[in-house]
């Protein structure tokens, strides 16, 4: 589904050369949810940005499907930290607003608008304006607005970071949820080892700058998963441990 093959990228600014992501190798199966963790400027956000196509690696190959990334394309979605919604806009109409940009039918999108906002629990809040919802309300609609446009590929980055922790708990849950319902392959950035683990199929861990693949972990736990894990806290114990240790590990460590 998504392929990095020896993917490196390097920015060159006023400073001089900053090396972020080196000899990058990694593959995404259809419907995974694979999680990136690592330390801060570890390239975890360019990671991301090179899949959505919004930047080109300076050496290396990203594909989607098969196809090299030249670009942004409709069926790759990116969710930031902030939900950036449009303060004069309700939100309904901020869901909508990918359908329009795009120039699609808006009567079958407003439907999947209506779906997908009761499927996230805000069935009843189309009129609201984004000022009358709360952090997580917030992020619940810009969720929906980056499942408008049916994407194949939902990249996160660091979604609920900001919001406090009960909140950012009830957000994993649902997400997983929607995940479970919707098939979407998502590659989600944390740096939240336990948000990781409750919510990944996959961990992938990057060293520090320039990022390089230190390891990738199976969470071996089944689905549904609870916040509490109770069932499962032997492998929920070794996977957190494991990350642990890895995110420890001096940079050379790498492979």
């Amino acid at each position: 589904m998504i392929t990095l093959t020896d993917v490196s990228q390097t920015f060159v600014g006023r400073t001089g050369a900053v090396e972020a992501l080196r000899g990058v190798d990694v593959q995404v199966n259809e419907g995974e949810f694979l999680a990136v963790v690592g330390r801060s400027g570890c390239g975890k956000s360019t990671l991301l940005r090179l899949i959505a196509g919004l930047v080109t690696p300076t050496t290396g190959r990203v594909t989607v499907d098969g196809t090299p990334v030249a670009g942004p394309r409709p069926d790759v979605a990116l969710m930031f930290q902030r939900p950036a919604l449009l303060p004069w806009r309700s939100v309904l109409r901020n869901v909508m607003l990918p359908a329009e940009m795009f120039g699609w039918k808006r009567s079958e999108h407003r439907e999947r608008a209506h779906r997908l906002l009761e499927l996230v629990g805000l069935k009843g809040f189309e009129k609201r304006l984004p000022h009358e919802l709360s952090g997580g309300m917030q992020q619940r609609v810009a969720l929906c607005r980056s499942l408008i446009q049916q994407p194949r590929v939902l990249l996160m980055d660091e979604p609920f970071s900001a919001l406090d922790a009960l909140t950012r708990e009830e957000l994993s849950v649902e997400l997983q949820r929607v995940h479970m319902e919707m098939h979407t392959t998502i590659v989600f950035v944390t740096h939240s080892i336990a948000e990781a683990v409750l919510l990944a199929d996959r961990v992938m861990v990057l060293s520090s700058r320039p990022g390089q693949v230190r390891k990738v972990i199976d969470v071996e736990i089944p689905r549904p998963r609870s916040l509490g894990l109770g069932a499962h806290v032997d492998e929920v114990a070794r996977s957190s441990a494991e990350l642990h240790e890895l995110l420890l590990e001096p940079a050379a460590a790498a492979v």
